[in-house]
């Protein structure tokens, strides 16, 4: 059955904000929300899900977060159990900046 209005993807909310952010680690979650096509309570909810998972740190500069990636993490899902985050990233990015991630490599 063809279906074309559905929208899908591969990549999950998670994983887009992760991206969003590590392109530009100051960015503003509405900016965030509106790059992901999420509302802005959902990009919260998923830095917040980022953030007790170890993937992420947020910092407050002025009126303003900053955010560092923790990126030696591995996947969250058992099936990814075996791929790096920083692998994802950096497919998707084409590079971390050291200043922006903690580390590079999956332990």
């Amino acid at each position: 059955m063809d279906r074309p209005n559905r929208r899908w993807t591969f990549l999950t909310h998670h994983a887009r904000v992760l991206i969003a952010i590590a392109r530009d680690p100051r960015t503003r979650l509405r900016d965030v929300a509106a790059s992901c096509e999420i509302t802005e309570r959902a990009v919260q909810a998923v830095v917040t899900d980022l953030e007790q998972g170890g993937y992420l740190r947020r910092e407050r500069v002025g009126r303003r977060n900053r955010y560092t990636l923790s990126l030696d993490r591995p996947s969250h899902h058992p099936v990814e159990a075996g791929l790096c985050v920083h692998a994802l990233v950096e497919l998707a990015v084409g590079h971390v900046d050291r200043h922006q991630a903690d580390t590079q490599v999956c332990q």
